[in-house]
């Protein structure tokens, strides 16, 4: 049972049907564990849309500050905004929660501490709407407050709002999370077919997109900026060890070795670097042996590393051809220079080799 603006309401079965009449177009669903100080602005940012056809499902997870009378006092009578309670079930919980109370064939994710453009959910329903067979679509986003931004941050900010189009998306697909999750619209549908968000020792919006794309489902992403991302010390992403760059890699490995990499037992990495070498060790894991390396560096060249996969020069990469390349180069600008080398020997991306971080 959860609770309702303090009235009881059993939780629907989750259906793949957006609801009966009435049912708005957007169901957004912000998840919110003691946010009073920025669940107000995240909540009027939803009341400004200029798309009205809305409902906003704030889900309370066991709030021990002012956040529900907040969200009360904001909601100000308006039917649209509903606010579901739980006991701290935690956000894989608080999500899955909002999507089967959903009523809409899209879900809108929102952080209780980000705000969303008032274009955005006309611009994104619009998008679904001219690119059917869309299973999620993201924005660009601004991070904010400027000032606290990381280097870190700020790169991977970059590199998400340069990756644009689908094809891009399914290009970069296990370099990094190529949608910012609190930006995303969500096929209701879809997203049920595929078991909803799950928990586990890895990011539960990473593991739904590669669900989704594993599906056959297209990612796809407006091209602008429609969310104001907050950044702070208390993001998940920096405290909670699912969000570790080794939670990371072995969530890509495991989903590589089930799409990419299936119906194999081997593969090379471009990169003989500590990069190369923490992808052999995740790929190994998955009952994947790594049989050789490329590397550019002629001090690399020659050696064995673990696993007994020699290091060839890179050029030879035109005469082996028997399985699939992982090209696993950190540094920036690289991959792009090794797209660039392999492509004259025949090597196809997303086809032949994948890029990978």
């Amino acid at each position: 049972m959860v609770s309702w603006m303090g009235r009881s309401l059993q939780t629907p079965r989750a259906s793949g049907k957006s609801g009966g009449m009435g049912a708005p177009s957007a169901s957004v669903v912000m998840p919110c564990r003691d946010a009073a100080g920025t669940v107000g602005e995240a909540v009027r940012s939803i009341r400004t849309q200029t798309c009205t056809d809305w409902e906003l499902l704030v889900v309370d997870d066991g709030s021990l500050d002012d956040t529900r009378e907040v969200v009360e006092r904001c909601a100000d009578g308006d039917p649209r905004i509903r606010l579901l309670r739980q006991g701290r079930e935690g956000l894989v919980a608080a999500l899955n929660l909002g999507i089967a109370v959903a009523r809409a064939p899209w879900v809108a994710r929102m952080d209780a501490d980000d705000v969303s453009r008032p274009l955005r959910l006309e611009r994104q329903l619009d998008w679904a709407t001219r690119h059917p067979g869309a299973a999620a679509i993201g924005a660009l986003v601004q991070v904010t407050p400027a000032e606290i931004v990381t280097d870190g941050m700020r790169h991977y900010i970059d590199w998400l709002n340069q990756v644009v189009t689908a094809e891009d998306v399914d290009r970069d697909l296990f370099v990094e999370s190529p949608l910012a999750h609190p930006s995303v619209l969500l096929h209701r549908a879809s997203a049920l077919a595929i078991g909803g968000y799950r928990d586990g020792s890895f990011p539960e919006d990473y593991d739904l997109w590669l669900r989704l794309h594993q599906a056959g489902g297209r990612l796809e992403k407006v091209p602008e900026v429609l969310l104001e991302w907050r950044e702070g010390p208390s993001r998940l992403t920096r405290t909670d060890p699912r969000y570790s760059a080794g939670a990371i890699r072995a969530l890509k490995a495991r989903h590589l070795a089930r799409t990419f990499l299936a119906g194999g037992a081997e593969a090379q990495i471009w990169g003989a670097g500590p990069d190369g070498r923490r992808w052999r060790r995740a790929l190994a894991s998955e009952g994947i042996r790594v049989v050789r390396f490329f590397d550019i560096d002629p001090r690399k060249m020659g050696r064995v590393l673990g696993g007994g996969a020699p290091v060839l020069d890179w050029r030879q990469a035109g005469d082996h051809r028997d399985c699939p390349l992982l090209v696993a180069v950190g540094v920036k600008g690289a991959r792009d220079l090794v797209r660039a080398a392999l492509a004259p020997m025949g090597w196809r991306e997303t086809v032949d080799f994948r890029c990978v971080q």
